[in-house]
């Protein structure tokens, strides 16, 4: 019987150059499908679009392939830490106390300035007052991120219950990622902290790498573990605040990029995951947008479809 043939596997390298190809191919089709007028408006209106998805997009997927590293648990997201929630938290108290008018009214910086230093300085509050040496606090922070998760969703139901009806309407309005209506103003600050946390991440990348092997391996190796997971949760409250107060919350999108980045890949190194894991997010992100308005014809929203197949 005459033996069958097997074709070689692709490289990790072989497969980060078709996911950045097939990012340039979404990219491109976004840019160009369906374009009507003056270029002259529509590549700049659109590329503002990409511009901001590919931001949210790697900012979510490294914050999720990060918070999997330090737990050593691949289907746990940073929205276990409760962000998603303290955002609908503080959007539901400032309409509730303003009203939806008044909400609508106010300055887009001072209130995208206001909920990212707010969630990022009480998560850095939260990793200080628990993470000390012992080897449990780990666990114990993400258990009191799911405690206080539950807390403000609990909170923010009650006074969803009692908010007047129209005001309402506006909250619901806002609950949701808005891919969009990312506002220019917001993009260059936004771009900056997710570029800086990138260049935080690369320094960590031998650390992390180590990190795989377990705490008590990593520590008997030489690395500074309290140090670099401390550095770790920092960078992840920044991604996500800055992400989630840019469109809001996406709970399963890093979750789906992240797993299938490791699937493709098959490597523990961070250098290929977490390439592999931003271009996924933007051909996911891009792509799904461009589905979005010439198949659907905006009558849904993309976070509902990603929540949609990342939850399956």
């Amino acid at each position: 019987m005459p033996e069958r043939s097997t074709s070689p596997s692709l490289s990790p390298r072989q497969l980060l150059i078709i996911l950045a190809a097939l990012a340039a191919v979404s990219i491109t089709a976004f840019m160009v499908i369906g374009a009507k007028g003056s270029w002259g408006f529509v590549l700049p209106f659109r590329g503002t679009k990409v511009w901001g998805i590919a931001m949210v997009g790697g900012a979510i997927a490294t914050a999720t392939v990060l918070f999997q590293t330090i737990t050593a648990n691949r289907i746990l997201t940073p929205a276990i830490m409760g962000y998603d929630a303290l955002f609908r938290l503080v959007r539901t108290v400032q309409i509730f106390f303003l009203g939806g008018l008044s909400y609508a009214t106010l300055n887009a910086q001072l209130q995208f300035a206001f909920e990212t230093v707010l969630m990022v300085g009480l998560s850095t509050l939260l990793f200080r007052w628990l993470f000390n040496r012992a080897a449990r606090d780990l666990y114990l922070l993400v258990l009191v991120g799911i405690v206080f998760g539950v807390l403000f969703r609990s909170l923010a139901g009650l006074m969803q219950r009692l908010i007047n009806p129209n005001d309402y309407a506006v909250l619901q309005d806002v609950m949701f990622a808005g891919f969009n209506t990312i506002d220019k103003s917001l993009l260059m600050v936004s771009t900056l902290a997710i570029l800086g946390s990138g260049v935080w991440v690369w320094r960590l990348l031998p650390a992390l790498d180590v990190l795989n092997l377990g705490r008590d391996n990593a520590i008997n190796l030489g690395v500074a573990y309290r140090s670099v997971v401390s550095q770790v949760l920092i960078i992840i409250a920044i991604l996500v605040s800055v992400s989630t107060a840019l469109v809001g919350p996406v709970t399963f999108f890093g979750l789906l990029v992240s797993n299938l980045a490791y699937m493709l890949i098959r490597s523990h190194k961070h250098a290929l995951i977490l390439p592999a894991a931003v271009l996924l997010a933007i051909i996911a992100l891009i792509g799904g947008q461009v589905i979005l308005e010439r198949v659907f014809g905006f009558d849904s929203a993309l976070a509902i479809i990603i929540e949609f197949v990342g939850g399956v």
